[in-house]
């Protein structure tokens, strides 16, 4: 199995720490660490790509010590952002930390192409505090999870292999119910599937938008596109209904739409098709926030 193989459960006092390398305070990276912190507790530590020859990648940041992050994430705000020979060095510095990059949508087009970076996850930006979340959880039960994957694994094999180190499901009811609501039948019976199998059970279900007082404290609403309509909708939504959880997904989610729908009560949202892992990940970090509050 590629070298991959589980690990043993950690009982963890202190949060998890992740080193950011690079730009922070871009509307869709500055989202994505803030979702980041919400879903997982962890603590972010802003670091730099060492210069050739130094031997430290974290210069001026005290907060690391002498153990190593978590993880790297490597923020991607332009194409052409880093060089192989940069990521090389993140890599000297921390040997046994994985690096993960950030992208954003000025990279969309340019992702058709493939990653750029050889060895290195790319995860979109509104994918990071889901997939983390759900990644963190993997390795608190001693699973190393599909990020925990060797990187030199091709994508088909992540796909392939993943299922192998997965907790077993949790029955149906364990977890808490969702209200879920799509724009087209065939969106909402796949993603009522797809919540199934990350073992959260259905509560009310409806064709476009939610009804602007659900039952259940966390809604998934597949938008399509997320426009202004939706936008007055969704702050009627969370004023009737307090302490409700809205994840969103979009089509092509952007920064000023995120950060609007944010503003106006939203938890999360997320790009569609949405993948398993990130959806759960999310929910699970929405769960752990309302029981911790």
């Amino acid at each position: 199995m590629h070298g991959a193989r589980a690990v043993e459960p950690v009982t963890r006092g202190a949060p998890r720490r992740v080193l950011w390398v690079g730009e922070i305070d871009a509307e869709e990276l500055a989202i994505a660490r803030e979702c980041l912190v919400r879903l997982t507790g962890c603590a972010v530590i802003r670091g730099t790509v060492p210069a050739p020859g130094s031997p430290s990648a974290h210069h001026g940041s005290d907060l690391l010590g002498t153990s190593p992050p978590d993880c790297i994430l490597l923020a991607i705000d332009r194409p052409g952002r880093w060089s192989v020979e940069q990521v090389l060095g993140l890599s000297l510095s921390f040997p046994l930390t994985p690096i993960f990059a950030i992208a954003t949508s000025l990279g969309d087009g340019r992702r058709r192409s493939g990653p750029p970076l050889q060895g290195v996850e790319e995860l979109p930006w509104h994918d990071v505090g889901g997939r983390l979340a759900r990644w963190f959880a993997d390795l608190d039960a001693g699973l190393p999870g599909s990020l925990g994957l060797p990187p030199t694994v091709r994508r088909e094999e992540r796909f392939h292999e993943a299922p192998t180190f997965q907790p077993h499901p949790r029955p149906v009811g364990s977890l808490a119910p969702v209200t879920v609501a799509a724009r087209s039948s065939l969106d909402l019976d796949g993603l009522v599937d797809l919540l199934a199998a990350a073992g959260h059970p259905i509560g009310e279900r409806s064709i476009g938008r939610p009804q602007l007082a659900p039952p259940d404290r966390l809604v998934v609403w597949d938008a399509g596109r997320f426009d202004g309509a939706d936008l007055e909708w969704l702050r009627l939504l969370v004023a009737n209904r307090p302490g409700v959880a809205v994840v969103i997904l979009d089509s092509f989610p952007r920064g000023d739409i995120a950060r609007g729908a944010l503003r106006a009560g939203a938890s999360a949202i997320l790009g569609r098709p949405v993948g398993l892992e990130v959806l759960a990940g999310t929910l699970r970090g929405l769960s752990t926030v309302a029981v911790r509050g």
